[in-house]
């Protein structure tokens, strides 16, 4: 049975040779819930998206999808398979292949270009690219080469290759970094419409503005803790926010 918390951290700890990355951490990432979290450079904000997708393992505390799946005793590959997915803030598209092909191979999970060749997509999957490239704003461009596409336009397919499977769980790290001003406005309409009550979306990034204008909420890290939540509002004016990270 779904329960509203999409991922329950509590008391999480990591440490690396150490040094603590995370400290104690608590949170509850819902869905229906467009989640920013900001903080400076070396707050835990990275390595936190690393545990949950199993690329990192914490030293304490409980990380769950669903309040009953255990994900710290889960490989990555198994934790993509549960729906949680996540664009690193560098693109990774296969620029050599057309925008279509990439979404086709993503929605194979991942068999290779050959087997992409030998295996016919089903109507449902067509479907559901179509569907895709009309969210991300590339209808038009299914048949351009990835590698011809703006910067912003490779993030919103890197979007899409998540999209195509219907994640629960999406995690986008700095989606605007080294965007124009209007791909950054394409790129808050495009979040808007991720927004499902049947998913969580989590973004990391360091544009205020663009975050007050996506976040449902904002939880901000310093040195691997929490140090606020709440609307943006309540953080922008928040004292320790203000001087540990908004006020340098």
């Amino acid at each position: 049975m779904k329960t509203d918390t999409a991922i329950y951290i509590s008391g999480l700890s990591v440490t690396f040779a150490g040094f603590a990355a995370i400290t104690n951490l608590s949170m509850e990432l819902r869905y229906g819930e467009i989640r920013a979290i900001i903080g400076p450079n070396g707050a835990g904000k990275t390595t936190l998206m690393d545990v949950i997708t199993g690329k990192t393992r914490p030293a304490a505390g409980e990380v769950f999808l669903d309040k009953r799946v255990d994900l710290s005793k889960l490989d990555e590959t198994a934790i993509a398979r549960l729906g949680i997915g996540r664009k690193f803030q560098k693109p990774s598209v296969f620029e050599a292949l057309l925008v279509r092909e990439n979404l086709e191979l993503a929605i194979r999970n991942g068999r290779g270009y050959a087997g992409m060749l030998r295996s016919t997509l089903s109507a449902q999957q067509r479907a559901r690219i179509d569907e895709v490239l009309e969210t991300i704003g590339l209808a038009d461009g299914g048949a351009r080469l990835a590698g011809t596409l703006s910067h912003g336009q490779k993030q919103w397919l890197e979007i899409g290759m998540l999209l195509v499977s219907d994640p629960h769980v999406i995690l986008l790290d700095e989606p605007v970094a080294g965007m124009t001003d209007h791909e950054t406005q394409r790129t808050v309409e495009l979040i808007a419409r991720l927004k499902s009550p049947e998913r969580a979306v989590v973004v990391i990034e360091h544009d205020m503005d663009f975050v007050g204008e996506i976040a449902d909420l904002v939880s901000v890290l310093h040195e691997g803790r929490l140090l606020g939540e709440g609307p943006m509002a309540q953080v922008r004016n928040d004292p320790r926010v203000i001087q540990v990270y908004l006020g340098r």
